[in-house]
């Protein structure tokens, strides 16, 4: 994959590798076509990622069609594999009707700004997508009579949980509308309801992906602000880890390769009108907790964890619904998916791709 180091193309190699090895029914996909939105994301990419590998190493006959906002940043992702015959590239906005000829067997619906820096700045653009395109996406299934709709959503949607163990699929907190931050969350919240209407009326197989923390040789570390990305820039810039909060929330991480296998063992396993926890149950770790990993994966360097106050020009919305409860991966390991990475060895692959 011709993009950044040889290093990060050997490691993403290396996951894809790793991914092929799980138990999923790889075969399922041959001679489908694939739709997929956000497909130069951090997460999306990857699935890309996968889809070349079995079409080039496995000759598995897979279509993509991949909807960007970027044609430019497409092809600087996928290289010259972006000019494959398999590969289409669709630049259409996703607010409106989609105009395909050809057959669709599975759409992904995986564009969304995921990121805090843009609920502040743009929250109507946050939450276009995740519900005027999964609108017009469902739509399009219901016409081309897919096999699987996969939608990306997230662990915001439970809100802010309280009196429980472990937050399960079921499992359903309070969430104020009203709070700018909830543009993400409450969006996701009604994309899911559209799933879940759409295969209740229509029988639209739908199988939803709650996606909590995920870190990837893919992420963009001088421009994403989240605390994994902005604690891995730190290191790779020799400078302590600074630190934007008390550190005392905490989240689960999972490392983009346990991540993924989990996203296709969902599409090519799970139950229809479901929806799953994709996180790493063991790796639920205190923000404070996280950095002190990262840091003393460079010893040598001898780096301090400091904190330091949020400036106001960041336009970083934090999430206020801080959490002491890991959530559950039980029901994605029913269908055969384990975890393999922790986070130490997921940050070292990190920091080995982007040094």
């Amino acid at each position: 994959f011709r993009q950044g180091a040889v290093v990060k193309r050997e490691i993403i190699l290396q996951d894809l590798e790793n991914i092929y090895k799980r138990s999923i029914p790889w075969k399922q996909l041959n001679g489908k076509t694939v739709f997929i939105t956000g497909a130069y994301g951090m997460l999306a990419s990857y699935m890309i990622y996968m889809l070349i590998y079995l079409n080039e190493k496995y000759n598995a006959g897979i279509r993509i069609i991949s909807v960007v906002r970027s044609a430019e940043k497409f092809r600087e992702r996928f290289g010259e594999y972006a000019d494959k015959e398999y590969m289409i590239m669709v630049t259409e906005p996703l607010e409106k009707e989609f105009d395909i000829e050809e057959s669709v067997d599975i759409i992904i619906h995986a564009a969304s700004y995921a990121s805090p820096q843009y609920y502040g700045v743009c929250p109507v653009d946050v939450l276009k997508p995740n519900v005027i395109g999964s609108y017009y996406l469902l739509e399009l299934a219901v016409r081309k009579k897919v096999q699987c709709y996969l939608q990306f959503s997230t662990g915001d949607v439970y809100g802010l949980v309280d009196g429980t163990d472990t937050i399960q699929e079921n499992t359903c907190g309070i969430m104020n509308p009203l709070d700018i931050h909830s543009c993400y969350s409450e969006s996701k919240r009604m994309a899911e309801t559209m799933c879940y209407s759409y295969y209740f009326q229509y029988k639209v197989p739908v199988k939803i992906l709650r996606i909590w923390h995920t870190y990837a040789p893919t992420m963009d570390i001088q421009k994403d602000p989240r605390v994994f990305a902005s604690f891995v820039r730190d290191v790779i810039n020799h400078k302590d880890i600074i630190m934007k909060s008390d550190g005392t929330s905490a989240r689960s991480f999972c490392y983009i390769a346990d991540a993924v296998a989990g996203y296709f063992t969902v599409l090519l396993k799970g139950e229809k009108g479901q929806a799953y926890n994709v996180c790493n149950t063991k790796e639920f770790y205190e923000i404070r907790k996280l950095a002190e990993i990262i840091a003393s994966l460079r010893p040598e360097l001898g780096l301090k964890v400091v904190t330091a106050m949020r400036k106001k020009e960041e336009n970083y919305v934090e999430n206020t619904v801080g959490s002491k409860v890991a959530p559950d991966d039980f029901k994605l390991r029913s269908l055969g998916w384990r975890p393999e990475f922790c986070v130490r060895e997921g940050f070292e692959r990190i920091l080995k791709a982007l040094e």
